[in-house]
């Protein structure tokens, strides 16, 4: 797939820019990091709302994974075709041309990277209040913003200290978080909490009722993160092979994890009390722990939420990178620090934007910032995954003969399954948020990205240094 043009840019940002420092380890603790976030404690219970009985609800999460594992498929041969800094910026640009991919980083800039970093900093902002309340002080919403504000700031400034702390934070925050879920799953394989009939409304979906495709919906979103790894490719070592196995073994791993979670909450309150529960993990430990469980589980779920919170920064900030070496007039986003180890003034202005989009979302919503900002950025979100997931088919087209690249096993399948429930992901989006009455945030999306399209289309931009045009 890479062009002479694309080799030389590869080499050359090889000397001036980014290093080959992250091992497999780093990188499949970057993807498990930002994929296990807030979503398994946050939307647990509204997956299992919308199914009818147990093995629906595993059925849907199996579901997430194959779909996960069939973007990995795709991913893989997307990174290793062109291991740059920049991901989906640059396969977009490789398939649809620079200005298109400039209004890909133009919406990931303002809408869908701090909508994703935003949800869940307010995760980590509510439970951090329930530790360390502030109600004496301030009202709740200012202190879960405030919170939220401080983990974005605190770990910003780890990145700016250099690549070997952003993805050490990485690594712990990964093993703890991966270890406190393991811990919840034995408590709940190992006693019986709420019986599905006693002490619980029966609030689960009947047969007719039960709503798999919206399962699936929230289900996706919980996997949210797998293709990360390709916004760092060019700091892999060996990233013909890393780069395909951590996308695998991240993938696989989270998977594996979900679905024993999901049998640990099954078997300790049953789907009825999933359904129920307000606080599930909670709900799960506290048999065994009492009261304490409450503080137990808020800390898992801050450490969990800081672990994807500083993945999506560190790679994040690849995006306005790349976009800074191959766009003249952001020409100083395209510097690479190498005192730091990363693009600090990418990382800067991330930082900044994620800051502004929390406190709006706030002020426009108090209490409402997560579901606020999910509606705000999915529909974007899976609408450029749909792009994406036909680059592949478009670039395969252009460069059949492509060596040293990891092909998609089986293919077309596995792009075909990543496109169609991107298409329908996407679609349901929109859907869930007109139903909800919040159709105002999906129409001030579509604002932004006419304003993106108009700078992207409507002036010349200098591609003087697009090694793709």
């Amino acid at each position: 797939m890479p062009t002479p043009n694309d080799t030389q840019s590869i080499a050359a940002e090889t000397a001036s820019g980014p290093r080959r420092q992250l091992s497999l380890l780093d990188s499949t603790c970057i993807i498990v990091g930002i994929i296990i976030g807030s979503g398994i404690y946050e939307l647990t219970p509204l997956i299992a709302s919308n199914v009818s009985s147990p093995g629906m609800l595993l059925g849907v999460w199996l579901s997430g994974g194959v779909v996960a594992f069939a973007g990995a498929l795709c991913y893989a041969e997307l990174a290793t075709a062109y291991p740059r800094s920049g991901g989906d910026y640059v396969f977009l640009s490789r398939a649809y041309g620079s200005r298109f991919a400039f209004l890909f980083a133009w919406a990931e800039f303002w809408i869908v990277r701090p909508g994703n970093i935003g949800m869940i900093s307010y995760v980590f902002g509510r439970y951090a209040q329930q530790i360390w309340p502030l109600e004496s002080v301030v009202s709740e919403e200012v202190a879960i913003t405030g919170f939220a504000c401080t983990a974005i700031v605190l770990l910003s400034a780890m990145n700016l200290w250099g690549i070997r702390a952003g993805t050490r934070t990485q690594n712990t925050l990964t093993v703890l978080k991966v270890l406190g879920l393991l811990g919840i799953c034995v408590l709940g394989l190992s006693s019986v909490g709420l019986r599905p009939d006693e002490n619980v409304a029966s609030t689960t979906a009947s047969a007719s009722q039960a709503n798999f495709p919206m399962a699936l919906l929230f289900v996706l979103f919980c996997f949210g993160g797998w293709n990360e790894m390709s916004y760092v490719a060019a700091e892999v070592r060996n990233p013909e092979a890393n780069i395909v196995r951590a996308l695998l073994l991240g993938t696989c791993s989270t998977l594996l994890v979900y679905l024993v979670v999901n049998l640990a909450f099954l078997k300790s309150m049953g789907l009825p009390g999933m359904t129920a529960s307000a606080a599930l993990a909670t709900d799960v430990v506290r048999p065994r722990l009492g009261e304490y469980a409450a503080r137990a589980i808020s800390l898992l779920i801050c450490l969990t939420c800081l672990g994807a919170i500083n993945g999506m920064l560190f790679t994040g900030s690849r995006i306005y990178y790349a976009v800074g070496t191959e766009h003249a007039w952001f020409s100083w986003l395209g510097r690479w620090q190498h005192r730091f180890g990363g693009p600090v003034r990418a990382l800067l202005l991330q930082s900044f934007g994620t800051l502004a989009l929390v406190i709006t979302a706030s002020a426009i919503s108090p209490g409402g910032g997560f579901e606020t900002l999910f509606l705000f950025s999915a529909p974007v979100y899976w609408g450029f995954a749909i792009f994406v997931a036909l680059a592949l088919f478009i670039l395969r087209i252009r460069n059949p003969n492509s060596a040293h690249v990891h092909r998609v096993w089986l293919f077309p399948i596995p792009p075909l399954i990543f496109l169609g429930s991107a298409c329908y992901l996407a679609y349901s989006g929109l859907t869930y948020a007109i139903a909800h009455e919040e159709l105002r945030l999906s129409l001030w999306a579509v604002a932004i990205l006419v304003v993106g399209a108009v700078v992207a289309f409507g002036k010349p931009i200098d591609q003087s240094a697009d090694p793709g045009a």
